[in-house]
């Protein structure tokens, strides 16, 4: 009875499962954690040993999907509104430096160095890092470095959650404080930054003409992702020349190429084709489970869990540095940075749920979103979607 599909129906019911697990706990509980469980406790008992292979997802997560994914990033990146949260840019670069510096010179200590250098790019980002990083790892031959890049990935959330939930809640505190004392009132200027934001989230369309834009009814969603090929194929071009990783140069194409209209704004959700790539990158993630006994998974945990708390704590410590510098709250420029552990969209769930919590009003609620929202979208993207990119590049040759 078994064939391959009915090896991609198991893969989704796990991806299906833990989306509904996430969405009933209002993401407390990361959906990427319980999926992974279900595949792990699958290869323990039931599950055919290349189950993800024998779904045809492979090697099409882990090739093609890799590079178009990440030029698809670079489509959804809006430079003005970044430059218009430059601190909250600088401060998510200081938060991930500082982390990568606690972690890689503190945590050999008590731990494999190359563990550390592959667990880095998974708690500075998201799938696409890890995806990187374990590709990497395998390539190599480095197996375990593989799994603890999978196990750093879908456990760093429930670190990541609650301290965001804390550090919003102190500095929504902070501000109702003053909106409260000082007679402040939610403007026009707020529901804007707001509404950039959710703007900056969903992508959008190119608002002009642009010189390489081609017009919308040859622009089917296969020439969208044609585009992409294009772009990513290029990017694999100069990195081969260059030095630097193809899986950067993809980003930054992806930016340039948007820029001058070549490619859609939010490529890949235009093209309808977003789920079907990210179902194919968490299993080819996920297929590095079958190699993860009950004993490597137990003598890993204490390590792990020692590489997630040096991380933060470096993150922290960074946060309360810029904080100082640029003159901004301590707990947000902390919120910001631990967008790095889960991005979007649970920067977004994390800020509005603690709004409405503190919030008596809605005009309380809508001023602390326009203090709030903003820097946490803003986060999300310099840390998950730029940032983890070229931390990947970089830890990939120190393999």
């Amino acid at each position: 009875m078994y064939n391959f599909l009915l090896a991609f129906t198991a893969c989704g019911i796990c991806v299906i499962i833990g989306e509904l697990v996430s969405s009933w706990t209002k993401a407390w509980v990361p959906s990427v954690f319980v999926t992974a469980c279900l595949m792990l406790a699958g290869y323990w008992t039931i599950f055919p040993h290349n189950l993800v292979k024998d779904s045809f997802l492979l090697p099409f997560g882990a090739t093609i999907s890799v590079m178009i994914m990440i030029t698809h990033l670079g489509t959804i990146i809006s430079l003005k509104r970044l430059l218009g949260q430059w601190k909250t840019v600088i401060t998510c670069l200081a938060g991930l430096l500082g982390m990568c510096l606690c972690a890689f010179f503190i945590c050999p200590v008590f731990m494999d160095k190359t563990l550390v250098i592959a667990g880095l790019p998974p708690l500075t980002g998201g799938i696409v890092a890890t995806t990187m990083i374990q590709k990497a790892a395998m390539a190599k031959g480095l197996e375990l470095a593989a799994l603890f890049a999978i196990s750093c990935y879908c456990i760093q959330g429930f670190a990541g959650y609650p301290l965001t939930a804390i550090a919003l809640k102190k500095e929504g505190t902070r501000l109702l404080k003053e909106y409260r004392e000082k007679g402040l009132t939610a403007d026009a200027k707020d529901a804007a930054a707001v509404q950039e934001a959710l703007e900056l989230a969903a992508g959008g369309e190119n608002a002009r003409r642009l010189p390489l834009q081609i017009p919308e009814k040859y622009n089917s969603s296969i020439v969208i992702l044609t585009k992409l090929a294009v772009v990513a194929w290029l990017a694999t071009i100069v990195g081969k020349y260059s030095g630097v990783s193809g899986a950067v140069w993809a980003l930054v194409l992806g930016v340039v190429f948007c820029r001058f209209g070549f490619l859609d704004r939010d490529a890949l959700h235009k093209a309808n084709s977003f789920n079907i790539m990210m179902f194919a990158l968490m299993m080819f993630v996920f297929d590095g489970l079958k190699d993860m006994t009950p004993e490597r998974l137990f003598g890993m945990i204490g390590p792990m869990i020692g590489f997630i708390l040096v991380g933060v704590a470096g993150m922290a410590a960074a946060a309360f540095v810029i904080s100082k510098i640029l003159k901004r709250g301590f707990f947000l420029c902390f919120a910001n940075c631990l967008t790095a552990l889960y991005g979007f969209p649970f920067d977004q769930i994390i800020t509005m749920s603690t709004c409405k919590t503190i919030a008596k009003n809605k005009e309380e609620y809508e001023f602390l979103m326009g203090r709030l929202f903003p820097s946490m979208i803003v986060g999300g993207f310099v840390t998950v979607t730029i940032t983890s990119v070229v931390i990947a590049g970089f830890f990939m040759k120190m393999l």
